[in-house]
């Protein structure tokens, strides 16, 4: 029985190019402080008022620790407009789908009858 041997070439030595890295000569001057012409004694600064914005009204929930800021009356009115329409087209086509329902549930109850 002889066994397969693979012969490889010997390996050949690539040469690559060599770049060297650029440099470059930063010029770099010491800075000089120059006086403003006019001086002058510093006079006292007016008082600046800071003004307090109010914390925005928060809701208090007895089983979470932190309090849960209180929406906008735009998100409210939002929320309840899509409640209120999800409920009554629920409400007001329930019955239409509960009729459908049953005459399939009758047409199909008669096909496996017969």
């Amino acid at each position: 029985m002889e066994i397969p041997t693979i012969v490889l070439p010997d390996i050949v030595n690539i040469k690559t190019v060599e770049i060297p890295l650029p440099t470059a000569d930063v010029p770099y001057y010491e800075p000089m402080v120059v006086p403003p012409s006019d001086l002058r004694d510093q006079e006292e600064e007016p008082v600046k008022t800071v003004e307090e914005t109010p914390e925005p009204p928060t809701l208090k929930i007895p089983f979470i620790k932190q309090p849960v800021p209180q929406p906008s009356a735009e998100v409210v009115v939002a929320a309840v407009t899509t409640a209120v329409t999800a409920v009554a087209a629920t409400t007001l086509t329930q019955p239409l789908i509960e009729k459908i329902r049953q005459k399939a549930q009758k047409f199909l109850q008669g096909i496996i009858t017969k």
